[in-house]
């Protein structure tokens, strides 16, 4: 089993990432400093709550997505939920797309 600060370490890395963040815009925004990150990032140091707070506001996530085990049940319902939401998406945009071209091409028989 995975240490929790292992996890949390290797979820900030992949977070900040995703977010197109270098480890000084993260600092900056989370008011820390650069080499404070790298550490944390290391699992060198272990950040007391309130700047795991400032972390994750600055990643736009909540605190818990720091601590969740990447092969987690939850984390793969998450995602899961995600993907369904984003093919529901797909499917009403190209259903409400394909509606408006039916009207247009009747109005245009009729004119």
């Amino acid at each position: 089993m995975t240490d929790i600060w292992d996890t949390f370490a290797k979820n900030l890395r992949e977070k900040r990432r995703k977010c197109g963040f270098t480890q000084a815009e993260l600092a900056e925004k989370a008011a820390v400093s650069t080499h404070y990150v790298a550490m944390i990032e290391v699992a060198r140091n272990y950040p007391k709550v309130e700047v795991i707070a400032r972390l994750a506001k600055a990643l736009g996530i909540e605190i818990y997505e720091l601590f969740l085990d990447p092969n987690s049940p939850v984390l793969e319902m998450k995602k899961l939920h995600e993907s369904i939401i984003a093919d529901l998406k797909y499917i009403v945009h190209e259903s409400v797309e394909e509606a408006f071209e039916k009207r247009d091409r009747k109005q245009k028989k009729l004119n």
